[in-house]
């Protein structure tokens, strides 16, 4: 980890070092660590070290009954009508606190036993398996995920955006006691969702809002499934699991189909621009999503402090010395200074 983090701890499953005031794992988003070592204010930086998309979606005018009072149930229903037609689902769907929250609850959908993860991929999964009792078992295949009683994919993946075709992850469904689909970067390339077959008993999809829709803070995201496990994750997420200004600002969003393909397409051109810079700085191995890219360097660490010194944050992990991950900039002033960082080496 980088000089200035507090004393890192030994996570149980990967023997990784990790900074004890991220609970034990390491995440994007982490501007504090940079500007200790590297100085400036937080509005100064350019943090593409997460997947956030850093042109957002115009946030509408929010309803003042939204903050004043508790959310009714007619309000999530619309929230939740809103995503069922967006992920194209007529599966049942709980609007919840960003996918995060889902992930806390999904490992009291079944009595604990072994877990398979396909990694490596974000690493909360993991975490919130093993918090709750479970064996976890990374796997590099979705070959060696049969037999699990719960399984973990990760769809297009983080941080290398392997995907895989619904049609193979409904097979692997069949041979798991239970199949947790996390499409978080899914909203680019909805060829990939499994959200309209997600009402298949055994099967749970998590979805970000947001991540595609670059509002991370207003924290929501659904899971989707048959009617019986929703109802359980309801019950224990407990009540108002989503704000007013969240369910006034989805609707919005989830129903601006225009601004969506605009997005998506935009993001597709920008995938190809990044990876047009990364190439001439001497990077290879470009993979990943929409939403950020994963390349080779000859050193992830000394990359990322080079370009941490033009204030621009990116994204190295503690299972390879080389990988870099760096979210799109979002407007023509910030792909200038990457440009300008990328040619200073």
């Amino acid at each position: 980890m980088i000089a200035s983090s507090p004393q890192p701890v030994r996570h149980a499953n990967d023997g990784v070092s990790r900074p004890a005031h991220l609970g034990a794992r390491d995440h994007g988003g982490n501007l504090d660590d940079a500007i200790t070592r590297f100085g400036g204010e937080v509005d100064n930086w350019i943090d593409l070290s997460t997947g956030i998309n850093r042109r957002p979606y115009p946030v509408p005018e929010i309803p003042p009954h939204s903050w004043r009072r508790l959310p009714t149930q007619s309000d999530v229903s619309r929230l939740t009508a809103a995503a069922a037609r967006a992920y194209d689902t007529q599966a049942a769907i709980l609007p919840l606190a960003g996918a995060q929250a889902a992930i806390q609850l999904v490992p009291r959908l079944a009595r604990t036993g072994q877990a398979a993860i396909l990694a490596p991929t974000y690493n909360e999964h993991s975490a919130s398996l093993e918090h709750h009792g479970w064996r976890v078992r990374e796997v590099t295949s979705v070959d060696q995920i049969a037999g699990a009683d719960l399984a973990v994919v990760v769809n297009p993946n983080n941080p290398d955006g392997r995907a895989h075709r619904p049609e193979a992850l409904l097979d692997i469904a069949r041979t798991v006691g239970l199949l947790v689909v996390d499409e978080s970067f899914t909203d680019a390339t909805p060829e990939l969702s499994l959200a309209a077959r997600a009402d298949m008993p055994g099967l749970v999809v998590l979805r970000s809002f947001g991540k595609f829709y670059g509002l991370a803070g207003l924290r929501l995201g659904f899971a989707i499934g048959a009617q019986e496990t929703i109802s359980r994750l309801a019950s224990d997420a407990g009540p108002w699991q989503v704000s007013g200004p969240a369910i006034a600002i989805g609707c919005a969003a989830l129903a601006d189909v225009a601004w969506r393909h605009q997005t998506a397409a935009r993001l597709a051109d920008d995938v190809r621009r990044l990876d047009s810079l990364a190439q001439r700085a001497g990077w290879s191995d470009a993979c990943g999503t929409h939403l950020f890219r994963l390349y080779t360097t000859v050193d992830a660490a000394a990359t990322q402090d080079q370009l941490a010194r033009h204030h621009i944050w990116t994204r190295r992990f503690p299972w390879s010395p080389v990988r870099l991950r760096l979210g799109l900039p979002g407007c023509e002033e910030e792909w200038s200074r990457l440009a300008t960082a990328l040619a200073s080496a």
